[in-house]
């Protein structure tokens, strides 16, 4: 998955101390030149900040973060406030794209489970193979909440690879595949 960048310039006036960001002095980051600009990996508070900057700021002008309102902006501004947060010495909560843990679960099971269905197992296999072999009821395989639940699996698992890794990212900013 690729980091988000944000994109930075000098504002017009004179940081104070405290909002000052010498790009020829930051401990551990990596500036390089591009034909597109400048590119800068700059650790702060625990985290690597990828920033990408037209000209170099002079030393001592405080920074600017631009955020198009486009379809990456929720990312963006995420980006943004933890870099703020960073540079203020502050926590920076989750990081933007991290799911949550039972998505995050519920995500794996499915593409564990279409990838059972393309190799043409059925629903009780996938389910035994999801959830062990001692969970799925030998007579009532029919009514069973697991065969539901693995159905439900596999059609999110197909739904995924149809709309590939960007439905991760719609499915994380609240958007996506109803």
């Amino acid at each position: 998955m690729l980091p988000t960048v944000l994109a930075v310039r000098a504002a017009n006036s004179i940081a104070s101390k405290t909002y000052q960001l010498d790009f020829d002095n930051l401990p551990g980051s990596e500036l390089r030149r591009a034909p597109d600009g400048w590119h800068a990996i700059v650790p702060l508070g625990g985290t690597k900040h990828r920033l990408w900057l037209r000209e170099l700021p002079e030393s001592g002008y405080a920074v600017v973060v631009d955020l198009p309102l486009d379809a990456d902006f929720e990312l963006r501004l995420g980006a943004a406030r933890r870099f703020w947060l960073a540079f203020q010495r502050r926590a920076l909560g989750d990081a933007p794209l991290a799911l949550p843990a039972l998505k995050r679960r519920r995500l794996i099971l499915a593409l564990r489970a279409v990838d059972g269905w393309q190799q043409g197992n059925s629903y009780r296999q996938i389910a035994q193979g999801l959830f062990g072999r001692h969970r799925i009821a030998e007579r009532a395989w029919k009514t069973d909440d697991l065969r539901s639940r693995t159905i439900r699996l596999v059609k999110l698992g197909q739904r995924l690879m149809r709309l590939r890794w960007r439905a991760l990212l719609a499915n994380r900013r609240g958007r996506g595949d109803k």
